[in-house]
Protein backbone atom coordinates (compact mmCIF):
# COMPACT_ATOMS: atom_id res chain seq x y z
CA UNK A 1 0.00 0.00 0.00
CA UNK A 2 1.38 3.21 -0.70
CA UNK A 3 1.64 5.80 1.99
CA UNK A 4 1.37 8.60 -1.33
CA UNK A 5 -2.08 8.14 -2.38
CA UNK A 6 -1.60 10.30 -4.89
CA UNK A 7 0.97 11.69 -6.91
CA UNK A 8 -0.81 14.81 -7.79
CA UNK A 9 -1.29 15.66 -3.71
CA UNK A 10 2.10 15.53 -3.00
CA UNK A 11 3.47 17.80 -6.51
CA UNK A 12 0.85 20.26 -4.70
CA UNK A 13 2.24 20.00 -1.66
CA UNK A 14 5.87 20.89 -3.10
CA UNK A 15 4.42 23.71 -5.21
CA UNK A 16 3.09 25.10 -1.89
CA UNK A 17 6.16 24.99 -0.06
CA UNK A 18 7.51 27.39 -2.39
CA UNK A 19 6.72 30.46 -1.14
CA UNK A 20 7.46 29.13 2.62
CA UNK A 21 11.05 28.26 1.28
CA UNK A 22 11.39 31.97 0.06
CA UNK A 23 9.92 33.11 3.42
CA UNK A 24 13.27 30.92 5.03
CA UNK A 25 15.68 31.99 2.91
CA UNK A 26 14.52 35.65 3.38
CA UNK A 27 14.44 35.48 7.51
CA UNK A 28 17.76 34.17 7.08
CA UNK A 29 19.01 36.78 6.03
CA UNK A 30 17.30 39.02 7.66
CA UNK A 31 18.76 37.60 11.02
CA UNK A 32 22.08 37.83 9.68
CA UNK A 33 21.38 41.55 9.64
CA UNK A 34 19.74 41.34 12.88
CA UNK A 35 22.94 40.19 14.62
CA UNK A 36 25.52 42.31 12.45
CA UNK A 37 23.74 44.86 13.93
CA UNK A 38 24.02 43.36 17.29
CA UNK A 39 27.30 42.73 17.33
CA UNK A 40 28.30 46.33 16.11
CA UNK A 41 26.05 48.19 19.35
CA UNK A 42 28.26 44.93 21.66
CA UNK A 43 31.44 46.67 20.02
CA UNK A 44 30.75 49.85 21.16
CA UNK A 45 29.34 48.66 24.29
CA UNK A 46 32.93 47.07 25.01
CA UNK A 47 35.10 50.07 23.58
CA UNK A 48 32.71 52.52 25.63
CA UNK A 49 33.63 50.32 28.82
CA UNK A 50 37.28 50.28 28.12
CA UNK A 51 37.48 54.42 27.46
CA UNK A 52 36.87 56.22 30.50
CA UNK A 53 33.23 56.21 30.68
CA UNK A 54 32.53 59.53 32.98
CA UNK A 55 35.05 61.54 30.43
CA UNK A 56 33.16 59.80 27.08
CA UNK A 57 29.48 59.93 28.38
CA UNK A 58 29.16 62.14 31.83
CA UNK A 59 25.11 61.51 31.55
CA UNK A 60 25.10 58.12 30.31
CA UNK A 61 22.71 59.01 27.68
CA UNK A 62 25.20 57.38 25.28
CA UNK A 63 25.48 53.86 27.77
CA UNK A 64 21.49 53.65 28.06
CA UNK A 65 20.81 53.93 24.43
CA UNK A 66 23.40 51.12 23.87
CA UNK A 67 21.66 48.96 26.52
CA UNK A 68 18.21 49.55 24.89
CA UNK A 69 19.00 49.04 21.15
CA UNK A 70 20.98 45.22 22.87
CA UNK A 71 17.21 44.69 23.80
CA UNK A 72 15.39 45.61 21.15
CA UNK A 73 17.52 43.98 18.40
CA UNK A 74 17.54 40.85 21.14
CA UNK A 75 13.48 41.15 20.68
CA UNK A 76 13.66 41.41 17.27
CA UNK A 77 16.43 37.98 16.88
CA UNK A 78 14.03 36.10 19.36
CA UNK A 79 11.01 37.14 16.90
CA UNK A 80 13.14 36.33 13.51
CA UNK A 81 13.52 33.19 14.62
CA UNK A 82 10.32 32.40 15.77
CA UNK A 83 9.55 33.52 12.11
CA UNK A 84 11.45 30.71 10.92
CA UNK A 85 10.97 27.92 13.19
CA UNK A 86 7.24 28.55 12.71
CA UNK A 87 7.76 28.27 9.18
CA UNK A 88 9.47 25.06 9.16
CA UNK A 89 6.84 23.23 11.19
CA UNK A 90 4.50 24.24 8.51
CA UNK A 91 6.55 23.03 5.76
CA UNK A 92 6.91 19.47 7.89
CA UNK A 93 2.86 19.52 8.59
CA UNK A 94 1.51 20.37 5.39
CA UNK A 95 4.52 17.31 3.53
CA UNK A 96 2.99 14.83 6.31
CA UNK A 97 -0.80 16.07 5.31
CA UNK A 98 0.13 15.45 1.93
CA UNK A 99 1.88 12.12 2.54
CA UNK A 100 -1.42 11.09 4.54
CA UNK A 101 -3.62 12.73 1.78
CA UNK A 102 -5.67 14.82 4.50
CA UNK A 103 -6.44 18.21 4.14
CA UNK A 104 -3.94 20.74 5.17
CA UNK A 105 -5.75 24.05 4.16
CA UNK A 106 -6.31 25.61 7.08
CA UNK A 107 -3.12 24.42 8.46
CA UNK A 108 -1.61 26.21 5.79
CA UNK A 109 -3.52 29.31 6.66
CA UNK A 110 -2.84 29.30 10.56
CA UNK A 111 0.92 28.49 10.59
CA UNK A 112 1.78 31.25 8.19
CA UNK A 113 -0.13 33.73 9.05
CA UNK A 114 1.47 33.25 12.66
CA UNK A 115 4.96 32.99 10.72
CA UNK A 116 4.16 35.74 9.04
CA UNK A 117 2.61 37.52 12.19
CA UNK A 118 6.01 36.75 14.11
CA UNK A 119 8.07 38.36 11.05
CA UNK A 120 6.30 41.87 11.29
CA UNK A 121 6.84 41.49 15.15
CA UNK A 122 10.93 41.61 14.54
CA UNK A 123 10.57 44.31 12.12
CA UNK A 124 8.38 46.40 14.28
CA UNK A 125 11.51 45.47 17.01
CA UNK A 126 14.13 46.26 14.26
CA UNK A 127 12.17 49.93 13.47
CA UNK A 128 12.00 50.86 16.99
CA UNK A 129 15.82 50.02 17.29
CA UNK A 130 16.36 52.40 14.33
CA UNK A 131 14.70 54.98 15.79
CA UNK A 132 17.07 55.17 18.69
CA UNK A 133 19.60 55.20 17.26
CA UNK A 134 18.62 58.00 15.23
CA UNK A 135 17.34 60.00 17.93
CA UNK A 136 20.86 59.51 19.79
CA UNK A 137 22.87 60.17 16.41
CA UNK A 138 24.75 62.95 17.89
CA UNK A 139 25.96 61.14 20.90
CA UNK A 140 27.62 58.93 19.04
Amino acid sequence: MALVTDIDHLSLAISHATAPAFMLGAVAGFLSILIARLERVADKIRALRSADAAVVDPSGALGASFSHRMVLLSRAIYFAVLSALVTAAFLIGAFVAALEGVGHARLVATTFALSLGLLIAALVELTREIRVYMANMDLE
